[in-house]
């Protein structure tokens, strides 16, 4: 079987790529490396098959041929960006996808793993969040998500593809270059003694490691795949961990004592418009459905990940011993 993975030297897709490898399977990377880095994927370059293209005007059509499954991955993750870049978000979330769909269409692609996002739901009126939630997204990316998912929707009904997509709660782990844990350690290294934080720190968020992710997303397109239509799961956590809390625990793995700012963007305290202020999905239907479940906690995610980051990024009081 020949799978292609958009955005393979990404975070989730370098990890994604590599389990696929070691479970035998022929793989095609397709990536622009705008921010993903081939260093990602030093451990199966030599084993897997890589196409740099730019999926927003592909120049590489063929890489689709023979393929049975797609992983749409690609994306920009900067919630805040689409805020104030909004053409940016369209031309890479929904253009990008589109044309995914459109050459999977194509080439006659039979499934296609979507890389959604807990961002559709907005601020959620329900906590645990279902996945039959009224979707009402409050940023640019949200809503490039949500076009994505109807489009994958659209593309099942009238051309038979079969499509499960993965509202992701937020991932962490190593390799990973954008969201809060790595921000932090990025301004700790600038400057061990101020630290600035966005948001009033009551934001409350549900946390995922980039293992339980992948395990995730095998177990969602393993389950598709022996089926046919169109799937929607949540893949999260049981729990969620608030930004205070995220603070105290890189200020403990940094080792440095800095003074602590917190800069709300709005007047409930978000970290900037658009940002989602609390979120914690419901993961009962893939638990009941597919049989997976997480295996760390969002604060386990958060340590674990704070360690390797610090490490990687060579952040830490520790360092200088």
């Amino acid at each position: 079987m020949r799978i292609l993975i958009t955005g393979g030297a990404g975070f989730i897709g370098s990890f994604l790529t590599e389990r696929l490898v070691s479970l035998g399977y022929s793989v095609v990377v397709i990536d622009n490396l705008s921010s993903g880095d081939l260093g990602r994927l030093g451990q199966v370059i030599d084993r897997i098959t890589f196409v740099k293209d730019d999926l927003k005007n592909p120049r590489n059509p063929e890489a689709f041929q023979g393929i049975d499954s797609v992983f749409h991955l690609a994306a920009n993750p900067e919630v805040r960006l689409s805020v104030t870049e909004p053409r940016i978000h369209f031309d890479e979330n929904i253009v990008a996808t589109f044309n995914v769909l459109e050459l999977s269409r194509k080439y006659g692609v039979k499934n296609i793993v979507y890389a959604s996002s807990s961002t559709v739901y907005g601020d959620a009126k329900v906590l645990p969040t279902p996945e039959d939630h009224p979707i009402q997204p409050i940023s640019v990316y949200g809503a490039a998500k949500t076009a994505g998912e109807i489009m994958c929707g659209t593309y099942t009904r009238l051309y038979g593809i079969n499509c499960v997509a993965l509202r992701y709660a937020n991932i962490v782990g190593p390799r990973l270059r954008h969201g809060i844990i790595y921000d932090l350690l990025m301004k700790l290294k600038r400057d061990p003694n101020e630290l600035e934080v966005l948001g009033d720190g009551t934001q409350e968020k549900s946390y995922i490691y980039i293992t339980d992710t992948i395990n995730a997303t095998l177990m969602a397109w393993e389950h598709a795949a022996r089926n046919s239509g169109i799937y929607v799961y949540n893949v999260g956590n049981w729990d969620l961990i608030n930004v205070r809390e995220i603070v105290n625990i890189i200020v403990k793995v940094s080792g440095f004592n800095p003074r602590i700012t917190y800069r709300p963007a709005t007047p409930d305290g978000r970290g900037w418009p658009g940002d989602v202020k609390r979120m914690l999905l419901s993961i009962d239907k893939i638990v009941r459905e597919v049989g997976w479940r997480p295996s760390m906690s969002s604060k386990d995610a958060i340590e674990t990940t704070a360690k390797a980051l610090s490490q990687e990024l060579g952040v830490g009081k520790w360092l200088k011993s």
